[in-house]
């Protein structure tokens, strides 16, 4: 890479190519793995819910079975990101989206397989069988998980089934949305030329200064979204019906009670957390009217939240973004700073925004303890601190590396915990080394992002339990999706904005909403905000002392729920002051995020 060009990721460390002997090979040798965990499955009758004794037969084939899967899951879940490398760049790639296309098929055999595991477990004394088998000791968080999923399944042939038909039905609709929407172009005229620009390019004009072009961006935005609002509402409508349908059939109350499951929280703790930032939505607001204040207006419009309080002194270029990111890691510790500078130096990041790639940022496993990051890079601060977050992801994965597959499943409620705090140590570097100009604006970005992650995914919330409620009745009309969002953002938004300049298809925005086996992929973002907060302030209480239960946290997070690891550090996520005490450190920013605003204005009066 030289200069400002922006990299891509190289995935020619697992194959030379999608087209060469070398991939081949692996594909088929993948694709034989699963059909040979399948016979043993089938061997063993792993799968059938009979009362067996835990004598020394049984542990054998256990230890086997447990051994074998996650083995196979390996195998599997590299081949899996090495393909969604390329389909996730470049929807367009024929050859990328045929060799996705029929490999998930056979992919989704190993969720079957998961099924049956947790069916065959759930009938045994697994406890005994933990007393019994030292594998099974090391795995007994997740043999635990297993027994309870089992409450919740389906005879053997309808789980077989609903498999089968996911393919056509759920994975089918999440597939079709995401290449719809990579594929957005949006017409908008900038200076005085018309332009078709992907959809990734036009959302990120909200950060511009030039309040024209973002209300021309926003309002671009939005017609492009009409345009693909009714096949995208399609793509909703058999996501979340098909998620309601299974659901009732597992036995679960609520698609929410699933989420709580599969985030490994209860729903006091999800009580406790959201309950409290709607206490703080007044303090929210209050951010959002000052930075209306610095911006001269009277108020906020949707396409405002973004837009810079001051002109950034310094364009971050991605060259300065590594160098600045792996000397702020080096401060916290050097397996952190060598550990980022693995990363850009052997090309784990796909940072230029392009026609077919899918927007965002996020960060995957690729094998052992190597990963990759897609991001959509712009010159700013925000870029940056996105990048740093991405990279604690990673470095969570490093932690991970000596797990097997399932000692390092982790829900999302912990995913988030070391990418905050890695974005939260860049953020206070920044900030310790800027005037009050810059402060100001790296205060403001820190805050821009506390406001999404606690207003606006409050907002998602509601939208999602409601639409949930509705489709439970019937199909949701693509005005009613408008509506419903609208009003979400309204309740979670108040007097912080504009109430007729909002955004009524971030239900099409947010590809959140269209992983049909995560629903209510929102709330474990403010778990893990709060929670890095928490553990943040603790390093900052206790540096030398911090660091190692640090890591070894990162490391067990698929062998522990959210409270008992939350417990190891003193914190009750069940009760309402843990939350208080997180979100009071992001008050603290706003006030003075205020004083800074009321400081400028002095300085600088509006005309």
């Amino acid at each position: 890479m030289h200069g400002n060009q922006l990299p891509r990721w190289d995935m020619s460390v697992v194959y030379p190519a999608l087209d060469s002997p070398q991939f081949e090979r692996g594909f088929r040798g993948t694709l034989q793995a699963i059909a040979g965990l399948e016979k043993l499955f089938d061997e063993l009758k792993v799968g059938k819910r009979e009362s067996l004794p835990v004598d020394r037969a049984l542990v054998k084939d256990a230890e086997r079975v447990i051994a074998e899967f996650n083995r196979v899951r390996d195998q599997a879940e590299t081949m899996w990101a090495y393909l969604y490398a390329f389909v996730s760049t470049d929807s367009r790639d024929e050859l990328a989206q045929r060799r996705w296309s029929e490999f998930q098929p056979r992919y989704a055999r190993l969720g079957l397989l998961a099924t049956r595991l947790a069916a065959w477990l759930g009938s045994l004394d697994v406890e005994r069988l933990i007393a019994r088998s030292p594998m099974a000791a090391e795995h007994a968080y997740a043999l635990r998980r297993a027994c309870a999923v089992a409450e919740h399944l389906m005879s053997p042939p309808e789980e077989d089934l609903a498999a089968e038909l996911q393919l056509t039905g759920g994975d089918a609709w999440e597939n079709f949305y995401g290449t719809l929407t990579s594929q957005i172009m949006v017409e908008l005229e900038l200076e005085g030329e018309g332009r078709q620009l992907p959809m990734s390019v036009v959302r990120n004009l909200a950060f511009e200064a030039d309040r024209q072009v973002r209300q021309r961006a926003y309002q671009a935005e939005l017609a492009a979204w009409e345009g693909a609002a009714v096949p995208v509402a399609a793509a909703f409508n058999a996501i979340k019906g098909e998620v309601l349908t299974l659901g009732r059939r597992r036995g679960w109350e609520s698609p929410l009670d699933a989420a709580l499951f599969v985030n490994a929280i209860d729903r006091q703790t999800l009580d406790a957390m959201l309950g409290t930032a709607q206490e703080f939505f007044p303090h929210f607001r209050r951010y959002l009217r000052a930075k209306a204040r610095a911006l001269g207006l009277e108020r906020l419009a949707w396409f405002d939240m973004f837009a810079p309080v001051v002109e950034e002194e310094r364009e971050w270029e991605f060259s300065q973004a590594r160098q600045f990111i792996v000397a702020t890691f080096a401060a916290y510790s050097p397996r952190l700073s060598q550990f980022a500078e693995r990363a850009f130096e052997e090309r784990w990041i796909d940072a230029e925004p392009r026609s077919g790639k899918r927007g965002g940022a996020f960060c995957m496993l690729l094998r052992d303890d190597e990963s990759r990051i897609l991001a959509n890079y712009k010159e700013s601060f925000e870029a940056v601190s996105t990048l740093a977050h991405e990279l604690g992801h990673a470095y969570h994965n490093l932690n991970l590396a000596g797990q097997t597959y399932l000692q390092r499943l982790t829900p999302m409620t912990l995913a988030e915990t070391a990418s905050i705090f890695c974005e939260t140590l860049v953020v206070e570097a920044a900030s310790q080394q800027a005037g009050p100009t810059e402060r100001l604006a790296l205060l403001e970005s820190a805050l821009q992002n506390a406001c999404q992650v606690v207003v606006d995914i409050s907002s998602r919330f509601q939208f999602e339990s409601q639409a949930f409620a509705r489709r439970a009745q019937h199909e949701l009309s693509v005005d009613e999706l408008r509506q419903l969002m609208l009003q979400a953002q309204r309740d979670a938004y108040g007097e912080g904005l504009d109430s007729e300049k909002l955004h009524p298809f971030m239900w099409a925005v947010k590809p959140h909403y269209y992983d049909n086996e995560l629903s209510f992929y929102n709330f474990p973002y403010m778990f893990g905000l709060l929670f890095g907060k928490g553990l943040f302030a603790l390093y900052k209480d206790d540096p030398q002392g911090f660091r190692a239960r640090y890591d070894r946290l990162l490391a067990s997070t698929g062998r522990a729920d959210a409270a008992s690891l939350a417990a190891e550090f003193g914190f009750d996520v069940r009760q309402p002051d843990f939350w208080r005490s997180s979100l009071q450190l992001i008050r603290q920013d706003i006030d003075e995020f205020e004083r800074l605003v009321d400081v400028q204005l002095a300085g600088n009066p509006q005309p």
